[in-house]
């Protein structure tokens, strides 16, 4: 089957979380279900390159007050689709924001210029190409399943939320640009609270709503994680779905990472040492094998729960442990760290921004990864740990809940932990698991099983790709039977 997905982001091209990871990774854990999919995004300045000697596919004419058109391209094993529209996405800045921080005012018609474009490579096709199946992603995306609802075209639509609380909300105004009929602006349509919502939109409109864990989705369903929505989605609670994200193997994996300084494996476990090392020089930390070296790989926001962590880490270098932090954000936060970073010299270590490949090296050089967020929706960054052997200690919600097993007394017992899950949470909470994780550090024997056990523990996506594959054959008017 044909499936076509559409979204604002992907790795290898572009990337701000881990909606990116999810879109450049998914297409290929499909293809063996028999699932031919092409991912639709927008062109933009900075990776105009990819673009080069892309065919055209189709003319959209004039789109939001300039030309637009499709240009179809492989790269580096993506089957994809470009919006070409320069006056909206040919811009410096992020994706999303401009120089100054602030969301671009011109946000809603540049990506309800992506929805348009994906319903229209729906109805029309493209070189002969249409998709059986459409499957758009968070609220960038949100408009396609309702465009082609108010054409007459009933293609089945999945819409799958990365995080909720990231909704696309714009005053009603944007309908007319849009081309979006006012009876399409109700409470049983895109209208929330007064305004126009586009993820409401895909929720309302496609056939069915995945989000990117079982947790996650059970969570969206109460007032304190469905931001307003909750009542929607109960009212779809048979069409909603809560599927894992998974990871690629090929990019994460300590034993052929390229951006490593010695590749291991769970029987060659001394060599995570060297990378311990490289980590500790690279972040300015006093080494101390008798205690864990932790990290941080995150966006810098309060939903992140990383407030939590500056008030405890008194208690983290009191207790001999060291911290690398990776990340940017909220401007309170980053300039919180940088001071940290001083006042606890040689225990805490600091790099404000994002780098790839330096993500990975600090996968394999700490020995355990902290992601105590507030609300998770799925979470990569303690899938990438548990590949690495560098255990996570995480919030007890959403995916993180379900992809990482408690070292409590019965999982030691049953030799089943993976890491160490906190709950509430706050700091109280997260100074105890750090306690805890300090505790099983000092056991090698123990500490090293769990390494062990982490690293075996499924992370990729084949369970999960083969439950989206049979959710798609189970859509409206999909016949033909796909997957195993």
């Amino acid at each position: 089957m044909n499936l076509l997905l559409v979204a604002s982001e992907c790795v290898p091209l572009i990337k701000t979380g881990g909606l990116a990871d999810v879109i450049g990774a998914l297409p290929k854990a499909l293809a063996p279900f028999g699932v031919h999919a092409r991912i639709l995004m927008p062109l933009y300045a900075a990776i105009r390159d990819a673009a080069d000697g892309a065919e055209c596919v189709l003319d959209l004419g004039a789109v939001h007050g300039g030309p637009a058109r499709i240009l179809a391209t492989t790269y580096k094993g993506l089957d994809l689709l470009f919006l070409d529209a320069p006056h909206l996405f040919d811009r410096s800045g992020s994706i999303y924001l401009n120089e100054k921080g602030e969301d671009w005012p011109d946000n809603p018609i540049r990506f309800g210029a992506l929805s348009l474009a994906g319903a229209r490579v729906t109805t029309e096709g493209v070189a002969g190409w249409r998709p059986d199946v459409v499957h758009v992603h968070d609220w960038h995306a949100g408009l396609v399943p309702a465009y082609l609802r108010q054409a007459g075209d009933m293609t089945p639509c999945v819409m799958t939320i990365h995080n909720i609380a990231f909704q696309g909300l714009f005053e009603p105004e944007v309908c007319g640009p849009l081309g979006l009929s006012r009876d399409l602006f109700t409470p049983e349509g895109i209208e929330f609270y007064g305004r126009v919502s586009f993820l409401k939109a895909g929720i309302t409109y496609s056939d069915k709503i995945t989000t990117v864990s079982p947790t996650y989705a059970r969570e969206l369903m109460l007032p304190e994680f469905g931001v307003g929505l909750e009542g929607v989605l109960q009212s779809r609670k048979h069409d909603l779905l809560g599927i894992l994200n998974g990871i690629d193997l090929d990019l994460w994996n300590p034993e052929t990472d390229p951006h490593l300084v010695a590749p291991y494996s769970a029987r060659s476990l001394k060599r995570k040492a060297t990378n311990r090392t490289e980590l500790e020089e690279r972040f300015d930390l006093v080494a101390n094998p008798d205690a864990p070296l932790f990290c941080v790989i995150s966006r810098l926001t309060q939903q992140k729960g990383l407030d939590l962590l500056l008030d405890v880490l008194p208690l983290l270098v009191d207790r001999g442990a060291r911290l690398a932090v990776l990340g940017n954000g909220e401007p309170g936060l980053e300039a919180a760290f940088r001071k940290a970073a001083i006042d606890y010299k040689g225990s805490v270590g600091v790099i404000i921004g994002y780098d790839e490949p330096r993500s990975h090296q600090m996968q394999a050089g700490a020995d355990a990864i902290l992601v105590p967020s507030r609300f998770e929706p799925c979470g990569l960054t303690q899938l990438y740990g548990l590949r690495y052997g560098t255990l996570p200690v995480v919030a007890r919600t959403g995916g993180l809940a379900d992809t990482v097993i408690d070292a409590n007394e019965a999982a030691l017992s049953a030799a089943c932990a993976t890491g160490v899950q906190f709950s509430p949470v706050t700091a109280a909470a997260l100074g105890q698991a750090i306690d805890r994780t300090c505790d099983l550090f000092a056991d090698k024997t123990l500490w090293q099983g769990m390494m062990r056990r982490a690293m075996r523990h499924p992370v990729g996506w084949d369970k999960s790709a083969k439950a989206y594959s049979r959710m798609f054959a189970g859509l409206p008017g999909i016949a033909e039977t796909i997957g195993a």
